[in-house]
């Protein structure tokens, strides 16, 4: 198995070095390059994965003239950005979720990262990295759409004008609309179960890929390919 590639004179002041804006989202591209890529994804090890991702990172022309970045601090980095967009993710799907009448994506934005703040308890200083990642599958909300609330509203507003037009209540409306209700509560429970999943797949990964390959038994390796390869 291919040991992670080192460096004994890498400085610990340039290990230190705060990420800028422009780097993470070259990092957040060479991931998902790397770990998309059809060719070696289901065959890659640990180190040749991270190998891949600092050559892209270094290599890349919108960081020329920056001071190169080691493995570790790209492993480190990504850990950071994965594990607190996962948890953003939630926070904006619950703000979607009890967005109000004239509220708009600024408003929406707010509550998230109000939620985020009391629920983790840190101010969400990843947005950039966000706003790069929320259209893919492993962080696309599962959750209501952005229209939701407005698409609910549209049907209470189309059943009472039926209603009315028939002049009665046909018998048996109020049970159809508490199991319409009912199934519409089990559409959003399935789909925060599906979100809670997909975040457990990426901890286990994360968690496979900061071990030393050099100590990973078989099993663990084929659980890592696996897991990679039904993320791409």
């Amino acid at each position: 198995m291919e040991p992670f590639p080192q460096n004994p004179q890498a400085s610990p002041v340039n290990q230190r070095r705060k990420w800028s804006t422009k780097e993470d989202v070259v990092l957040i591209s060479a991931w998902l390059n790397t770990s998309k890529d059809a060719i070696v994804s289901t065959d890659q090890k640990a180190g040749a994965f991270w190998k891949r991702i600092v050559d892209y990172v270094n290599s890349s022309p919108q960081l020329s003239g920056a001071v190169p970045r080691e493995w570790s601090q790209c492993k480190q980095r990504w850990g950071r950005i994965n594990e607190q967009v996962c948890k953003f993710v939630g926070c904006y799907e619950a703000a979607v979720r009890e967005q109000a009448s004239g509220q708009n994506e600024n408003d929406v934005m707010k509550a998230a990262h109000d939620i985020f703040l009391n629920d983790i308890g840190i101010k969400f200083t990843l947005e950039h990295c966000w706003r790069e990642l929320r259209f893919d599958q492993k962080w696309k909300s599962l959750g209501v759409a952005k229209d939701g609330p407005k698409e609910k509203r549209k049907e209470v507003v189309e059943e009472m004008a039926e209603e009315e037009a028939a002049d009665v209540r046909p018998p048996g409306v109020k049970a159809c609309k508490a199991a319409k209700r009912k199934r519409q509560g089990y559409d959003e429970i399935h789909g925060m179960l599906a979100v809670k999943k997909e975040i457990q797949k990426q901890k286990l990964l994360e968690r496979l890929l900061a071990k030393d390959p050099t100590h990973l038994s078989a099993n663990e390796i084929t659980l890592m390919d696996k897991l990679i390869s039904e993320m791409i």
